[in-house]
């Protein structure tokens, strides 16, 4: 296995937004980044709407981390998207991507996400616009479903993405009937890789290294996109980096997570308004509860909590606990020579 084989960060509304992403990119062994999707109705957004969902463009399309982010957008007319796309290109994203994957029935019922999935040649009209409306050195991709209710069209609305212009496509191995309940169907991908010449990203229920493996072997795809479980395990593109380079795989410990769970907070508390602060936070801790089982600690002593300064206190003191014990443990003599 290549050492080079891309690890791209998903983008998940509500969840993996630019904090988590300024985060989880610090960790490390991300190489790009996907935005939360940005919804294209038939209106020319300002620029403020697309710094909104992405900063980064503040930063040359980058995380703090130095991450390319490419920027996400949703929609289904052909003229809308090509007109929104070129407005979001002149503030420099990585790239564009096109989201033809999200599951959501409001979304749907406007025919945006995977609705499209019922219609190849609706989605190459949407790619081709978009691709003739941004500056050629800018790589549009897509990212898609199995299918709307199944997988009967999966290979032609890849090959309607590869038409129009899109450079690389992320498959989520699950249909929208489907939603995100387990399993995702690795074993479907290849399929859609024989049909298409670009390169392909297998996406869905990648929680472990041992997942990694088993997706890669299934689909044929090296390159994987991961979203929750770097969430739940922020250390996850780390371990899979290993074990491709003939390492061994050293869990991130909780420890050593403190100190970015304390800079996520204070993201937080900096970007998001008032009422959406303990929220997020409780959020991760729910995640994380996953990996790690002082997480569980954590959210139970913070589920309670509303007022930011309590939280920030038990965040700070948190932390300054780990690094107590973090000390203590290197100034522990070594124990006596058997």
């Amino acid at each position: 296995m290549s050492a080079s084989a891309p690890l791209l960060l998903a983008p998940m509304e509500g969840l993996l937004d630019f904090v988590l992403r300024d985060v989880l990119t610090q960790v490390g062994g991300v190489d790009r980044c996907v935005s939360e999707f940005i919804r294209i109705t038939g209106s020319l957004l300002p620029d403020k709407v697309f710094l909104r969902y992405i900063p980064e463009l503040k930063n040359g399309g980058r995380t703090l981390a130095g991450v390319p982010v490419r920027a996400q957008l949703l929609g289904s007319d052909p003229v809308s998207m090509a007109e929104n796309a070129a407005r979001l290109a002149e503030l420099g994203p990585e790239g564009i991507d096109l989201n033809f994957g999200c599951p959501a029935r409001t979304v749907n019922r406007h025919g945006g996400g995977a609705a499209l999935l019922r219609e190849p040649e609706a989605i190459a009209a949407v790619v081709a616009a978009v691709r003739r409306a941004v500056p050629a050195h800018l790589p549009v991709s897509a990212k898609m479903r199995l299918g709307y209710d199944d997988a009967s069209l999966a290979r032609e609305c890849a090959q309607a993405m590869e038409q129009g212009g899109a450079c690389e496509l992320v498959v989520h191995a699950r249909t929208k009937a489907d939603g995100y309940r387990p399993p995702a169907y690795w074993e479907q991908i290849p399929a859609i890789r024989a049909a298409v010449r670009i390169p392909l990203v297998a996406n869905g229920e990648i929680w472990t290294v041992q997942d990694a493996l088993r997706c890669r072997a299934a689909s044929g795809c090296d390159a994987l996109m991961l979203g929750r479980g770097i969430v739940a395990d922020p250390g996850l593109a780390l371990a899979i980096r290993a074990h491709d380079v003939g390492r061994h795989t050293i869990a991130l410990p909780w420890a050593a997570l403190l100190p970015q769970l304390e800079r996520f907070w204070q993201l937080v508390c900096a970007d998001l308004e008032p009422g959406q602060r303990a929220g997020r936070l409780k959020q991760w801790l729910n995640l994380l509860r996953r990996r790690y089982p002082q997480a569980q600690d954590a959210f139970d002593q913070v589920r309670v909590m509303t007022d930011q300064r309590a939280i920030s206190a038990w965040v700070a003191q948190a932390v300054a606990r780990a690094g107590a014990a973090a000390t203590a443990g290197d100034r522990a003599p070594a124990a006596p020579a058997a």
